[in-house]
């Protein structure tokens, strides 16, 4: 079994694997690229399938990604997570409370959630997240509703924050630097990889980035 929490620690390159986004392009360049050790989460984050088929595609992933350091997260469903073997957990501020969630999942398993201010940080980090995605940084097509909440809240989360936090929300190799002058060592992606005409360079070029 993974030592997920350690593997947590050591994570800086997190894809959000959005369905929506995705469509029915093919997993292999992300599967090669986390075989090259250049993505240390992926997150299934789909709202629009069935569940059962949510369930499938997940199962597919963790069967791939347990035999890798990657860690696989599932964003909303609790009981997906252990029906698929996954690793862990990703909340939203409107979702099941971490308490809960960690009652059923155990101490085990990884519980991350979205915060976009410090004051949620802080709570998330208090009831016992053990990362938290923190944004969105810039406007994103992704969540376009979402307020961006700029480098600011980045920078009073440093020496606040001591669990894993992932900058999220429009980033990339145009931004990334910003992004680590603000004090985040770690990023959550989307569309930088997923729409990339070569997937598993653009994982590269973060990871080298990041490192």
């Amino acid at each position: 079994m993974k030592s997920r929490k350690r593997l947590l620690r050591k994570s800086q390159l997190y894809l959000i694997l959005d369905k929506q986004t995705f469509g029915k392009r093919s997993l292999k360049n992300i599967y090669a690229a986390v075989s090259n050790g250049k993505i240390d989460l992926i997150q299934l984050r789909d709202k629009q399938s069935a569940k059962a088929a949510v369930l499938n595609l997940a199962i597919k992933l963790s069967q791939q990604l347990s035999r890798t350091k990657t860690l696989f997260i599932i964003n909303d469903y609790v009981d997906l997570v252990v029906a698929s073997g996954a690793d862990g957990l990703h909340l939203g501020q409107d979702d099941l409370p971490i308490n809960e969630a960690r009652k059923i999942l155990g101490k085990d398993y990884i519980i991350g959630i979205s915060c976009h201010s410090l004051a949620q940080a802080l709570k998330a980090q208090a009831e016992g997240a053990d990362y938290i995605g923190i944004g969105p940084v810039y406007r994103t097509a992704t969540k376009p509703d979402y307020k961006p909440i700029g480098l600011k809240i980045l920078r009073q989360l440093k020496g606040k924050i001591k669990i894993p936090y992932f900058a999220i929300g429009d980033i990339g190799l145009k931004n990334v630097q910003e992004i680590i002058a603000a004090g985040a060592k770690r990023i959550a992606v989307c569309r930088e990889i997923l729409k990339a005409d070569n997937q598993e360079e653009a994982a590269k070029q973060l990871s080298k980035i990041l490192k």
